[in-house]
């Protein structure tokens, strides 16, 4: 199975929590009691469904065929006040930047950030009261109790966005996954073609001193994509969450490096002006073949104030001044 294939960022499932149990209606006898007073004790509640942040998952894959989730249900409370025992919870793992919400409104319900982290997305019905609560001084022997509550069923959506320290952003081809393959250890799909990297690929990049950060190559933005054009959209929604985007433009685009960078930059305003607020740096990449000259008059078409490295994956030119850049974008 390829990569593509296990990476799901989305998945819709219905959850079903459990219903709470009924309260007892019990009169306590024994036998030196033959008219005790009430003792019945109170159902137990329904089981929640409930979402855990686990740092170890990546994609949702384990999550794409389970079209329904079932909670289970509360006990009914028992003699003696004791209280019916509680539903099963249903806990579902997902990765780090996962977003819950609810399938019909699509009103954002939690998202989960830390490992072991836990919300719960659709809750059990409350256990009945049982018969004693309901005794007064004029009503010494209710001989009722109250039912549980009824479970929730409701569809909702958990998609995820990834969450890295650093996003890169560039067209096809613009040499994204070569430098992650060498920048990182990680291994993705590279060919001389447009559109190779179809699910984000995550690197941990070692720094100096043992200090790591986290690159994520999203596919390839095009223009319009911010209209749902290409793999547009789907893949957006990673850059949202990386704290640092490195802008890559190559060094034989046919366009100068500003329009190229106005044209991403357009694409991300568009999709959300938020990600406009975030640090950015700028890598000329297959600079290997640029001589002093051309890369000296290629400088002055940098957009103003940018930090800004030529580099070479392939040649490993000015990799390291690629992530001493980055660094110190990530912990400004």
């Amino acid at each position: 199975m390829s990569q593509g294939s296990n990476f799901v960022d989305y998945v819709k499932i219905c959850c079903r929590s459990g219903h709470g149990g009924a309260g007892s209606s019990h009169l306590h006898r024994d036998k030196f009691t033959s008219t005790g007073g009430p003792d019945g004790g109170d159902g137990g509640r329904g089981g929640h469904v409930i979402v855990k942040g686990n740092a170890q998952l990546w994609t949702m894959l384990h999550l794409k065929y389970r079209k329904h989730v079932i909670a289970g249900d509360g006990d009914p409370g028992g003699s003696s006040l004791s209280t019916g025992k509680t539903g099963r919870d249903e806990i579902l793992e997902v990765p780090l930047g996962t977003i819950a919400r609810d399938a019909e409104t699509g009103e954002v319900l939690f998202e989960i950030t830390k490992d072991g982290e836990t919300k719960i997305l659709t809750e059990g019905g409350r256990g009945g009261l049982g018969n004693w609560h309901f005794k007064t001084a004029t009503r010494q022997t209710p001989r009722f109790a109250q039912p549980g509550e009824s479970g929730r069923e409701k569809w909702n959506v958990l998609e995820l966005k990834i969450l890295a320290d650093v996003g890169l952003v560039g067209f096809p081809n613009a040499g994204k996954s070569t430098l992650l393959s060498v920048i990182s250890a990680a291994k993705p799909e590279i060919a001389d073609y447009a559109f190779t990297t179809l699910v984000p690929n995550l690197g941990i990049v070692s720094y100096r001193g043992n200090k790591s950060f986290v690159m994520a190559d999203i596919p390839g933005i095009i223009e319009g994509a911010s209209q749902g054009k290409g793999l547009g959209i789907r893949f957006l929604r990673h850059i949202e969450r990386n704290s640092v985007l490195l802008f890559m433009v190559p060094a034989d685009t046919g366009r100068t490096i500003k329009e190229e960078y106005e044209i991403l930059l357009h694409e991300l305003n568009e999709y959300n002006p938020e990600l406009m607020h975030k640090p950015r740096v700028l890598a000329i990449t297959k600079s290997d073949m640029l001589d002093e000259e051309l890369q000296t008059e290629m400088k002055r078409d940098v957009p103003e104030g940018m930090s800004y490295v030529f580099i070479s994956s392939v040649a490993q030119k000015n990799i390291n001044e690629l992530k001493d850049l980055l660094w110190r974008a990530i912990n400004q």
